[in-house]
């Protein structure tokens, strides 16, 4: 039915060039691996990563100017510095599982130790997958382009709490 295409030249109608200008690197992934990790302070990242030091203040200068970090002086020593995932970080972490468990799928060919679980039942995470808006998980045959304006909005949720309240 649709023939629409992604206008693969039009950087402007799509999120993906503005994503890889501020994040498309190695290093900045790996401070926000880091950062995910519990890492606050210059000197970890230095430690951790192996990094040079203009590198890693440059990266994280670059991630504070997107705001997807902050930096936030400690309330005892404000010389100190800790760099903290804002929520804009936060909204990273599927991305990144995605980009890890591609890793392991494709580049090690093994899971990497320690694994990702779901800390209710300590069973390993399920791999990323696309979901339609009613949670199905989609395979790339069942996706398409569509423009906006045909593109209808799915009805809002309901709590479960309202609908026990509410006539349906």
């Amino acid at each position: 039915m649709y023939k629409l295409r992604e206008p693969l030249n039009e950087g402007l109608s799509c999120g993906l060039p503005a994503a890889l200008e501020v994040m498309g690197e190695r290093w900045s992934f790996m401070i926000l691996r880091a950062a995910f990790n519990g890492v606050h302070h210059f000197e970890e990242f230095l430690a951790e990563l192996g990094i040079a030091r203009n590198i890693l203040s440059n990266r994280l200068a670059r991630l504070v100017e997107h705001k997807i970090m902050k930096r936030e002086p400690l309330p005892d020593d404000r010389r100190k510095i800790e760099y903290r995932l804002t929520a804009k970080g936060f909204d990273l972490l599927p991305a990144m599982i995605a980009l890890r468990q591609w890793g392991e799928k494709y580049g090690m060919g093994v899971p990497s130790n320690p694994v990702l679980v779901d800390e209710r039942d300590m069973l390993p995470i399920a791999p990323i997958a696309i979901a339609a808006h009613d949670g199905r998980t989609l395979t790339p045959q069942e996706l398409l382009w569509a423009d906006r304006a045909d593109v209808a909005e799915p009805a809002p949720a309901r709590s479960p709490a309202l609908s026990a309240v509410r006539p349906a």
